[in-house]
């Protein structure tokens, strides 16, 4: 028979070893960067073979995984997972919906709701242009947040670590990048509130979108307009690009007020 002193005993240990996991995930979701043992210890107090045990049983269930090259750490698939259920549960889409659907019917271009999930984007809602040419998007999978108007209106408001890790990502993957065109178009895009793209995933396609913001200004995700590249003339581009970045405005006002 256990006694109510060895239970208590049982439940303080279950208890100060659940607060450790939960301390080290979210040092992980306040983190710009991978973090490695020694950083976590130091950070929460903890010895190194604590640290270790965590990261492993978190590795274990895929919710940190190691930077590849690196002894550290990051957020792994199903801490994504994770955070793409607690979007679901805010339920910002329905928030959104009555917004994006004004813009839709406002620019008859397709008009998209993305959010920020770790260091990717997710489309989480579209609705489609009512006109037979249109631009269709696939809910789910994850987008970098260096290419597509919709990923790099975000990342203009995201802190600068965010926008160094995008550097080095596309230094890696387009030997002709130009880094200094890049950053200047994020801080043109942090000045005007928007960002527009043409082709630049080779669908043929052209956006303009831009962010919505927490009750503290964090960038939590942003919307779009896009269609056909050829249906997206310069001047055509500022109507729509006043028309999105109004909706996304209202956008982060509904949130702010939502109960």
């Amino acid at each position: 028979m256990t006694s109510d002193t060895g239970e208590t005993r049982q439940a303080s240990t279950g208890t100060e070893a659940a607060d450790r996991v939960a301390d080290v995930l979210l040092l992980f979701a306040r983190s710009d960067d991978p973090l490695g043992v020694s950083s976590i210890a130091r950070a929460l107090g903890l010895s190194k073979a604590v640290v270790h045990r965590i990261l492993q049983s978190l590795m274990s269930r895929s919710l940190v995984q190691v930077v590849p090259g690196h002894a550290t750490y990051r957020l792994g698939s199903s801490a994504i997972g994770l955070g793409t259920r607690a979007w679901s549960q805010l339920d910002v889409r329905t928030v959104a919906a009555p917004i994006l659907k004004r813009l839709r019917d406002a620019t008859r271009e397709t008009t998209t709701l993305s959010i920020l999930v770790g260091r990717h984007r997710i489309y989480l809602d579209q609705f489609e242009s009512p006109q037979e040419i249109k631009m269709a998007i696939q809910i789910g999978p994850r987008f970098p947040l260096h290419s597509g108007a919709s990923s790099r209106s975000i990342l203009a408001s995201l802190p600068p670590a965010f926008a160094d890790e995008a550097v080095r990502e596309l230094r890696r993957i387009r030997p002709d990048f130009d880094e200094d065109a890049f950053r200047g178009e994020l801080t043109a895009t942090r000045r005007r509130g928007y960002t527009i793209s043409h082709n630049e995933r080779g669908t043929g396609s052209a956006s303009i979108a831009a962010p919505f913001f927490d009750s503290v200004g964090n960038a939590l995700g942003s919307i779009s307009a896009s269609g056909p590249e050829f249906r997206y003339p310069g001047d055509h581009e500022r109507d729509h690009a006043a028309l999105v970045v109004s909706a996304a405005e209202q956008i982060t006002e509904a949130l702010r007020s939502a109960p």
